[in-house]
């Protein structure tokens, strides 16, 4: 079946069947491959995307839910200005190590800081459930600080 999806601001055409997720649509189908694959149960945030606006767990959103909706992949944080700035902290703060969950932990990031611009800890903690098995949450903690133009603390 032909769904045509509104991705990074582009009509984009995928046949796929209706249930399949949209992390595989995105990648398999449409070759936009920034969302990763890591658990398929929408527990690590690896393969998030925003969905108009929200971070939305692509490896168990069925592709036929999309709708007219927007989706917006990290390939795409470049031109939106909160995940420029989001973009530009997590390399100031050096934040990635290995990297593979790096794309959804912006993705979670820019969208808390796009519903609320300055997060307290708690915020942050209640936002960004994407897990790193690097264990880089001070850095990312101390990246969302810098990018919501909040003092960051060592």
């Amino acid at each position: 079946m032909a769904f045509k999806l509104n991705v990074n601001g582009k009509v984009l055409e995928a046949d796929v069947e209706p249930d399949t997720p949209l992390l595989w649509t995105l990648r398999d189908a449409l070759g936009i491959v920034g969302p990763k694959f890591g658990c398929g149960i929408a527990q690590c945030g690896a393969c998030t995307v925003h969905i108009d606006g929200k971070a939305t767990r692509s490896c168990v959103f069925p592709v036929s839910r999309v709708g007219a909706s927007a989706v917006t992949t990290i390939e795409a944080m470049e031109t939106h200005p909160i995940g420029k700035k989001v973009q530009a902290a997590w390399m100031d703060l050096d934040v990635a190590q290995c990297g593979y969950c790096q794309p959804g932990q912006i993705m979670a990031a820019t969208a808390l800081l796009s519903t609320n611009p300055k997060p307290t800890d708690a915020d942050i903690d209640k936002a960004m459930t994407n897990i790193c098995r690097c264990a880089t949450y001070t850095r990312i903690r101390a990246a969302i600080k810098q990018a919501s133009g909040q003092k960051v603390t060592a």
